[in-house]
């Protein structure tokens, strides 16, 4: 349904969007038939779409259940949230800090109109949400800011956020801005499209979301490296989702087309 409620950002229906198109693959019901057609021609081109999403999203899991069991973080910044898919972060990270406090960040109406579902943490803790464009990180960490003490390590997660920012439309700069605002001790979770294991595929891929009108960039080992300038590497360093710290039965996986990593300010 197409909200028309004053002041409720109206969702557009008539072309895909990348939030929802994700949804799809995760088997999610938060979509349109737009977003659905998509998913299937992004599934003829490379039928492991579906699969490099749930890949992507046990990354999530694994690298927020790493920080929050050994890194000592106890504060969350989620920017291109997405439909809510449970587990969610804040689920991960309050299952094993109940206090953890955690901020999603999302501009797509859909999004806030499930918003409520990702605001259920647990009593301890406090879990947000912030409607904000990921393209405007000041924006950001001011209202980010009435929630995260940002004097304070922070968990910056940008989980297959930054494919679809050109780094013309200003993706290092992005990237830039938040980190340098963040207290040693923090860390940035990054995960991202990248053509090197398959690069007829991607690149199909991305001739079917740009005639959808959506923007979608993969970058190499070297090029993701470099939104990780300053910061160390937690082993195994950039690699494939599936290939950072698999958990036990994932261990030699196929890859997908995606590069994960994650790095701590010093």
């Amino acid at each position: 349904m197409t909200s028309t409620e004053p002041g409720v950002p109206r969702i557009d229906t008539s072309r895909p969007h990348p939030a929802r198109v994700y949804d799809w693959f995760l088997g999610g019901r938060d979509n349109y038939p737009v977003d659905e057609q998509l998913g299937r021609q992004i599934m003829a081109i490379e039928p492991a779409a579906a699969r490099a999403a749930r890949a992507n999203r046990g990354f999530m899991r694994r690298a927020t259940r790493l920080l929050a069991e050994e890194s000592g973080v106890r504060q969350f910044l989620d920017i291109g949230t997405g439909i809510p898919t449970e587990p969610n972060l804040h689920q991960v990270a309050q299952g094993i800090v109940p206090g953890a406090r955690v901020v999603y960040v999302d501009n797509d109406p859909i999004v806030l109109a499930h918003a409520g579902a990702l605001l259920r943490g647990t009593p301890e803790g406090v879990t947000e949400y912030v409607q904000a464009d990921a393209r405007e990180p000041s924006s950001i960490l001011e209202q980010a800011g009435r929630v995260l003490d940002f004097g304070r390590p922070v968990a910056l997660s940008l989980i297959a956020l930054l494919h679809f920012v050109a780094d013309e439309d200003g993706a290092h700069d992005l990237v830039d801005t938040l980190v340098d605002a963040l207290a040693p001790g923090s860390c940035l979770v990054l995960s991202a499209m990248t053509a090197d294991f398959e690069p007829e595929n991607v690149r199909r891929s991305i001739e079917a979301y740009t005639a959808g009108g959506v923007t979608l960039v993969a970058r190499s080992h070297t090029e993701m490296g470099r939104f990780f300038k300053g910061l160390e590497l937690v082993e195994p360093g950039i690699v494939c989702v599936v290939d950072w710290r698999p958990e036990v039965g994932g261990v030699g996986e196929e890859p997908v087309a995606l590069y994960g990593g994650v790095g701590v300010k010093g």
